[in-house]
């Protein structure tokens, strides 16, 4: 790590970003997926899907865009990732409380699955911690957790920068 990434971890203020924070998110989160899918792979699961598992047992039985915005994604996106878990048998789709809705569940098979791959994933986690650091690991699940924060609030209001957001007025025919 050279002294300039050094001082923006550390929270030195004048460390001011450069690039696409996308891209640098998509570098990371690619670079870390390697890296879980690693390891969680021996347990014959990727790591999307042992987290699918895992929220849908805390959370389920779960209608679908309930977990899709617990986990932060689309719906085709969570409909696309559970396809191979229904097909494995290790998570049901059955009705909801109307004839219109559906429920989400983990079955026996899925649980067994993902207590198999729990010993994985704490595998790859504690090998991220020691290459990585504790330290800096908790620093950077905070901070994602304070991004996450702050999105949902730019969520709940309009971009000042946006057009769609700009009064009409005097002066400002949008």
């Amino acid at each position: 790590m050279n002294a300039q990434s050094r001082s923006i971890v550390s929270g030195d203020p004048h460390g001011a970003p450069r690039g696409c924070s996308a891209q640098k998110l998509r570098q990371l989160s690619r670079r870390v997926s390697q890296h879980f899918d690693s390891i969680v792979a021996t347990a014959g699961l990727k790591t999307t899907q042992y987290s699918l598992l895992s929220q849908i047992l805390a959370l389920g039985p779960i209608r679908p865009g309930d977990l899709a915005h617990a986990m932060e994604m689309d719906a085709s996106t969570l409909t696309r990732n559970l396809q191979p878990l229904v097909a494995q048998a290790w998570v049901a789709v059955g009705p909801g409380s109307d004839g219109r809705s559906r429920l989400i569940s983990i079955t026996a098979l899925g649980r067994e699955k993902r207590v198999q791959s729990q010993r994985e994933w704490k595998r790859a986690q504690l090998a991220f911690n020691a290459r990585v650091g504790e330290d800096l690991v908790g620093r950077l699940h905070a901070l994602i957790d304070e991004c996450l924060g702050r999105m949902h609030e730019d969520a709940q209001t309009p971009d000042p920068t946006s057009l769609h957001g700009a009064r009409r007025g005097p002066g400002n025919s949008g």
